[in-house]
């Protein structure tokens, strides 16, 4: 993979050169991007961009000298693809320098060493967007006030801090994609991985989109915290096969987050939105606030919920078959 330094280099452009280097080429790529912003001749093209990254809508009463409001648009594109190219190299940079250091010391098997190199990622993940979403949940006070998930849609103006916690979440699982073939998974791997991936993107994409950044934030924090859970416990059972009381504080806070989502989603979908007073679908107005659209996010809710209700018991009845044939 990226940064390491190999006695002898593999042929150019080959397979092997490309995922030992990888790392290297986005971040002349990135540092190549930033280094055009510092010329003027660039400016005619990407000068409005520069000085104001997203589109900015003034704040409704007399604070909009000190809050500014955006609203998505194209050059979210570019801003996704930069902060992307920068979750590659810093996957690398914790790959070298944190998780291969401590791989070398517990010396584990390929299976598990591929699932430490996982969990470690994703635990890191995990944390800081538990830490960061709950920060800005606590700030706008989204949770103490359930109905602010659904009043005065559409949420299509959003402050700074949620709109790159958005830019941030989708940027980062668009990077885990290259990733799998970065990080030379393995085959039968891949599919699962590549699902949840898929799953991350469809949703945060979804919720960004459809202007639900209130309660994408609501069920991502308690979401995340139950992974962030999951991963390190799997981190601490590969150090040490006797701790395993995490997966039971785990499978507890997995029933119950699928619980309140569901609860979350029905109280949205199917009362909230419906009693708004502007129902309508404008995508001028970043309004989608129409029967189909509700009903489509609801059985997406609830279908993913569904399936990891059922990966879930699937799990625990494979381990207790185990248990009983040990006995």
């Amino acid at each position: 993979m990226g940064l390491r330094r190999k006695s002898r280099s593999p042929p150019v452009l080959s397979h092997e050169f490309v995922i030992q280097n990888h790392a290297d080429a986005v971040s002349c790529l990135a540092v190549g991007l930033l280094l055009g912003l510092m010329f003027e001749v660039l400016l005619g093209a990407g000068g409005t961009q520069r000085r104001r990254p997203y589109p900015r809508l003034p704040a409704p009463d007399d604070r909009s000298e000190q809050i500014h409001f955006y609203a998505y648009g194209p050059k979210d594109f570019a801003t996704i693809f930069f902060y992307m190219l920068i979750a590659i190299i810093l996957h690398a940079v914790i790959q070298e320098y944190i998780l291969d250091k401590i791989n070398r010391r517990l010396h584990l098997s390929k299976t598990k060493h591929s699932k430490f190199n996982e969990s470690g990622q994703l635990a890191l993940f995990y944390l800081l967007s538990f830490t960061w979403g709950a920060g800005i949940l606590t700030a706008e006070e989204f949770t103490m006030n359930p109905t602010s998930l659904w009043k005065s849609y559409p949420h299509s103006r959003m402050l700074f801090q949620v709109k790159f916690f958005y830019i941030c979440q989708i940027a980062y699982w668009l990077h885990a994609l290259p990733e799998l073939y970065f990080q030379k998974i393995r085959k039968e791997d891949v599919p699962r991985q590549l699902c949840y991936i898929c799953l991350y993107i469809a949703h945060i994409s979804g919720a960004y989109i459809l202007n639900l950044q209130h309660l994408g934030l609501v069920l991502m924090v308690p979401h995340y915290l139950v992974e962030l859970i999951f991963h390190a416990s799997r981190l601490f059972y590969f150090s040490d096969e006797n701790k395993q009381k995490g997966f039971t504080i785990w499978a507890l806070l997995f029933i119950m987050a699928r619980f309140l989502t569901l609860t979350l989603s029905v109280l949205m979908f199917g009362f909230g939105l419906a009693r708004v007073e502007n129902p309508g679908f404008s995508i001028a107005d970043g309004n989608f606030n129409v029967l189909t659209v509700r009903i489509s996010c609801l059985t997406a809710i609830c279908l993913t919920q569904a399936w990891m209700m059922w990966k879930f018991i699937n799990f625990h009845l494979k381990k207790w078959r185990e248990h009983v044939q040990n006995q």
